[in-house]
């Protein structure tokens, strides 16, 4: 029973949609009207402003991070717990049931929830991310391939528990598909360009 409060926890930390909240206290805006009409970091930067996107990002990493440290503490550490628990997350933020199960493309949720469970993995394809972002300008550019090569890192560099591997790859396939829209507009090259100055 505590396994599956802990998948329920998860989902509903998930479900805070933090981008939402925060320009609309900010500004009283509905970030989905604004943009792509996303409620992460990303299009929250783009037009709410820097502090705005950064502490959405922040705020999305923490309960990706804090949901499965809850299913660690309550299941000991189970693998097979922890794993559902950060899949369970990025549903969450992806399918929010505060928001009728709009929500975003889960890329914060995932890097808060795999730095518990995966952080050398994690670091690694950070750093892809960032090379990625700086030469393309496309933050959607460096999810992608993120994504996809993230499975794979994680089996290379800590060759984890069946659990632990099966995670990444939902995982990464997961916020491939939650880009698809991205790649679509990526393929046409109309996709937006990240700017560090924001709004």
């Amino acid at each position: 029973m505590l396994g599956l409060l802990t998948l329920f926890i998860a989902y509903l930390l998930g479900s805070v949609p933090f981008g939402y909240l925060l320009v609309k206290w900010t500004s009283g805006a509905d970030v989905r009207a604004s943009g792509s009409g996303n409620i992460g970091a990303t299009n929250v930067f783009r037009t709410s402003g820097r502090g705005v996107g950064l502490a959405t990002l922040l705020l999305d990493i923490a309960k990706g991070f804090a949901a499965v440290w809850i299913a660690a503490m309550l299941t000991g550490d189970a693998l097979e717990w922890t794993s559902l628990a950060a899949l369970a997350v990025m549903a969450g933020h992806s399918y929010p049931v505060f928001l009728k199960f709009q929500g975003g493309k889960a890329v914060a949720s995932f890097v808060g929830a795999f730095a518990y469970l995966t952080p050398l993995p994690l670091v690694a394809v950070a750093l892809l991310f960032v090379a990625v972002v700086a030469v393309t300008r496309r933050i959607s550019a460096g999810s992608i391939l993120c994504a996809a090569t993230f499975p794979f890192g994680v089996w290379i560099i800590l060759h984890p528990p069946f659990q632990t591997t099966a995670a990444a790859f939902v995982a990464g396939v997961f916020v491939i598909y939650r880009h698809k829209s991205n790649w679509q507009r990526l393929r046409a090259g109309t996709e937006n360009v990240f700017s560090w100055s924001g709004k």
